[in-house]
């Protein structure tokens, strides 16, 4: 994948993850309304390639605002991963060569890696994912929209040890999917069976395109180290 190409499509799948966010706001409140409908409206014209370089910044800067009104980052990890991806945009958008928006992109990269493997160290030295207890938890008490059927996994403490190795591995090894394209292609396939299947137990739907808006970034960075 050519830096153009991996440049390009990291836009496309951002303007995506934007509007999604952007659109559940349609229904609320009017303030919030007036926050995004602009918001909507510039991530159109991203996902068409038109102004691109000023729409990122018009973007950037409403992201900006839009912290201020909800005092953070209020939808947690997927903000601030498009907060980083629209950063560095910005940055590519007026990089004076290729070289230095090759730097910038693979800086993303390696945020994306560091994302995976952080979350599974972080897994790995709480014992109560060694023992599936913390799944557990999630599903029986936690705030997460899950269904009652769903909460009823709680009750079968194998499946929840089980799956809390596969994450815990899943992310641990992540950062060797670098080593070969094929490698690459299967831990995005898993990365994004673990979003899809997140989106769908714990309604975490904004985690799924603001990490793809990331993906061709690593397909880039991938390509260099060969």
């Amino acid at each position: 994948m050519s830096l153009i190409e991996a440049i390009r499509l990291t836009e496309i799948f951002l303007a995506i993850a934007l509007l999604q966010q952007s659109l559940e706001h349609l229904r609320t409140a009017q303030d919030e309304r007036k926050l995004f409908i602009p918001r909507i409206i510039l991530s159109i014209l991203l996902l068409l390639g038109l102004w691109t370089p000023w729409i990122c910044v018009l973007l950037l800067i409403q992201a900006l605002i839009i912290l201020k009104h909800f005092d953070g980052p209020y939808n947690g990890g997927s903000d601030r991963m498009s907060l980083l991806i629209l950063s560095c945009l910005c940055l590519i958008n007026f990089m004076p060569s290729s070289q230095l928006q090759g730097y910038v992109l693979g800086y993303l990269a390696l945020q994306v890696l560091l994302s995976y493997f952080a979350a599974g160290c972080c897994k790995f030295i709480n014992r109560e994912w060694w023992s599936g207890r913390a799944l557990q938890d999630l599903f029986r008490f936690s705030a997460y929209p899950a269904s009652q059927d769903l909460r009823s996994l709680a009750d079968h403490p194998k499946v929840l040890l089980f799956a809390s190795w596969i994450s815990i591995l899943f992310e641990l090894l992540f950062p060797l999917t670098l080593l070969n394209q094929n490698l690459l292609i299967i831990g995005l396939l898993a990365a994004l069976t673990f979003h899809l299947t997140n989106a769908y137990l714990f309604g975490l739907n904004r985690f799924v395109w603001a990490w793809i808006a990331a993906y061709p970034a690593l397909f880039w960075l991938q390509g260099q180290l060969i």
